[in-house]
């Protein structure tokens, strides 16, 4: 038996079904053509300039490829119109917030600390609690979300799109109940990289929720300098008026694109996360699965095992030779195992604070300690997944993986 894809509630297979029915008549349901997205931006914010023309390029060809490849519902296109016009809205208010106040774009970002590898390797729980030290900046999920107006020090903890960004996020639950607990989502948690990538649409989160493939081999193949160039833009306006002492950034998706990010911050400190890949793969197509679901008629587990199989693959090679041909000091990198994190978690965070000769003050491993208490995994729930239902063959994914496993002494997880 192999991987459901997860139902949707009744009221949205209705909808589904009547959008569908609506299609076959001729009847336009939900506009998500270029121009169609750009003047509801406009006219919701009344600001017509987008800043850099970058981003135009990889939208036309991601909306492009969604008409044509992902088999998009209504409920799909509703929802990409909804975000990507969000996306758009953002883009017109830190456009024009930096306009009139150019010192935002001048100010310095130092020594900011990536964390980077394999998805579902303790990147998210580890930027998690890196976001309870009070000296480390992160971006948090409500303020990605809806970047406007800028957020200041003096209300982040109470601002009122915090608990918008719940009741949105809260709506995502009730979609695909159970998703929290493969992915932690929550307003004041820290959001990772891809999502503010999303704000100039070259973003390897499309390629997660959607199945995409023209746009996914177009974005592989992407000078991703003017991509990073906006995301230091997009700390810098928020940092504007809710400064700390050190930027602490997330996303497996650095991986593949590590040449580009030290060409932009060639100061950037590394935590790189090491799993066994095939494990990985296992829950990741699970994940991938239930995403794709939500907004898709058809979905296929097998296709999407053998996809990214392959572009884990490509993504820890590209990461190991950026390593390799750049000569990163070891003083600026950290390898992290997954097993080892799940051990001890604050004695991890220990040792990377040591290794960058930063200290963690009594503090900030006290809220540490209270976040792991309120976060643990039991509450969340498990995420089940086999391996059998990834479609993939155990023997030929542990030879592809072989080098970095055997390179970065990853051990190799039990598969069930």
């Amino acid at each position: 038996m192999g991987l459901e894809v997860p139902k949707l509630p009744f009221a949205l297979r209705a909808l589904n079904t009547a959008g569908a029915a609506a299609t076959r008549l001729g009847l336009r349901v939900t506009d998500i053509g270029m121009d169609a997205l750009l003047t509801a931006a406009s006219s919701e914010t009344s600001l017509d300039d987008f800043g850099d023309p970058f981003f135009r390029a990889p939208l036309s060809i991601l909306l492009e490829s969604l008409e044509s490849e992902a088999s998009l519902t209504t409920l799909g296109r509703m929802s990409v119109r909804e975000e990507f016009v969000r996306g758009l809205k953002n883009r017109l208010y830190m456009t024009d917030v930096s306009k009139q106040n150019p010192e935002i774009t001048t100010a310095p970002i130092t020594k900011p600390l990536f964390i980077l590898g394999l998805p579902r390797s303790g990147t998210s729980i580890l930027h998690e609690l890196l976001a309870q030290d009070y000296d480390n900046r992160v971006p948090m999920t409500w303020e990605v979300h809806n970047v406007w107006p800028p957020a200041e020090r003096a209300s982040f903890s109470r601002d009122p799109r915090i608990e918008q960004t719940q009741q949105y996020l809260n709506r995502i639950d009730q979609i695909i109940p159970g998703f929290a607990q493969m992915h932690a989502m929550g307003a004041r948690l820290p959001q990772e990289c891809v999502a503010m990538m999303a704000h100039d649409f070259a973003s390897l989160q499309f390629h997660t929720t959607f199945r995409i493939p023209t746009y996914q081999r177009w974005f592989e193949a992407l000078d991703m300098g003017p991509v990073y160039a906006s995301h230091r833009r997009q700390l810098q306006y928020m940092q504007w008026k809710c400064p700390r002492d050190h930027w602490v950034l997330k996303s497996p998706g650095h991986l593949w694109t590590l040449d580009a990010l030290l060409d932009e911050y060639p100061d950037a400190l590394i935590v790189q996360t090491h799993r066994d890949p095939v494990k990985v793969l296992a829950s990741l197509v699970s994940l991938v699965t239930t995403l794709r679901g939500m907004a898709s008629s058809r979905v296929d587990p097998t296709e999407i095992g053998e996809d990214w199989a392959k572009r884990l693959s490509k993504g820890l090679h590209a990461a190991s030779r950026v390593r390799e041909e750049r000569r990163l000091p070891p003083s600026r990198i950290f390898d992290m195992h997954f097993h080892e994190l799940l051990r001890d978690e604050i004695g991890m965070v220990r040792r990377i604070y040591e290794h960058f000769d930063r200290d963690l003050s009594a503090e900030a491993e006290d809220r540490m300690r209270a976040f792991l208490a309120e976060h643990s995994r039991e509450d969340r729930g498990r995420h089940a997944y086999r391996f059998a239902d990834s479609g993939l063959d155990a023997d030929e994914e542990r030879h592809r993986f072989a080098r970095y496993q055997q390179t970065f002494d990853v051990p190799s997880e039990r598969l069930s």
